[in-house]
């Protein structure tokens, strides 16, 4: 007895005609008589009556019927758990952040993503907005939260989500640390900690232009790119620097971070947020965040 035998009997015997059973089967009749007869012969009994107008059940034949219905239920379980045994595992979205967002954003987006879809696998890849971009090209990440770049590829596609407030970093040692806010011209000739232009524009751009709108020189003791670096040089009391809100989620001992004084209305103090991904691209998962991100932007931009 086989399973393909048991099978064919099981259809047979359910639709009571040898013509549709064989066309549900895709297969010719006469080849669906010949496995009936081969099941037949190996229980050495007869499970169906024919004639040339209808088909019926022996005592046998219903008695096989719901054991026969079993077997096959049970074989098609084992298939399908071997089969899924085999399944590699999900391949993780891979999203690309700048690292005020890696500490600010993503941790409630992702907290948010899990709660709807607890079944997603996320990768998360921290680097500069000159590095995530190619990246994104590459298709090394599927999608990255970045500082709009003043010219982007046609390829990419980019939506601006909201601003982050910069605030100062300076020592808990420092004359204005116990401040509630501090107004740029109190930080007149402070040594200031400031990334390269190349590497991080839109923040090297901010620092120097606070200072010239104020009329101000900015006085620029150190260059470093990476936001622990900086914060660390602060805390080794090396110079001040301004960097987004979300970088005192660092954990950086002897930093303090004090709110700037700007004119209200103004966005003298603000570093732009965007979302990008490939046009074109479908990717079922990145929808999914894109969801969740558009449905609580308001509550994050709250806490930028």
């Amino acid at each position: 007895m086989e399973l393909g035998q048991l099978r064919c009997f099981v259809v047979v015997a359910e639709a009571l005609h040898f013509g549709r059973a064989a066309q549900k089967l895709g297969m010719l009749p006469a080849s669906l008589g010949r496995h009936i007869r081969l099941l037949e012969e190996s229980l050495g009994t007869q499970l169906l009556l024919r004639t040339t107008r209808n088909v019926s059940l022996t005592s046998e034949g219903a008695t096989l019927l719901p054991q026969a219905r079993q077997l096959l239920a049970q074989s098609d379980d084992i298939v399908a758990r071997f089969r899924a045994m085999g399944v590699s595992p999900a391949k993780p979205l891979r999203i690309g952040a700048i690292d005020s967002a890696a500490a600010g954003l993503l941790p409630m987006l992702l907290q948010d993503l899990r709660a709807v879809h607890p079944e997603m696998a996320t990768q998360l890849i921290e680097d500069k907005t000159i590095r995530l971009l190619p990246r994104l090209l590459s298709g090394g990440i599927d999608l990255a939260f970045i500082r709009p770049p003043e010219v982007i590829d046609p390829h990419i596609k980019t939506v601006r989500l909201f601003h982050e407030t910069a605030v100062v970093a300076m020592s808990v040692q420092h004359r204005l640390a116990g401040r509630n806010h501090v107004a740029i011209h109190e930080l007149e000739d402070e040594p200031l900690i400031v990334p390269e232009r190349r590497s991080r524009p839109h923040s090297h751009d901010l620092t120097i232009k606070l200072f010239t709108e104020a009329g101000l020189q900015a006085r620029v003791a150190q260059l470093a790119d990476e936001k622990q670096t900086i914060v660390n040089l602060v805390a080794a009391r090396i110079g001040i620097a301004i960097v987004p809100q979300w970088t005192a989620r660092l954990a950086v001992s002897g930093v303090a971070f004090v709110p700037l004084a700007v004119e209200p209305g103004t966005m003298t103090n603000k570093l732009p947020l965007s979302i990008a991904w490939l046009k074109g691209a479908r990717d079922p998962d990145r929808d999914r965040v894109l969801e969740v991100l558009n449905r609580n932007l308001a509550r994050y931009e709250e806490s930028a």
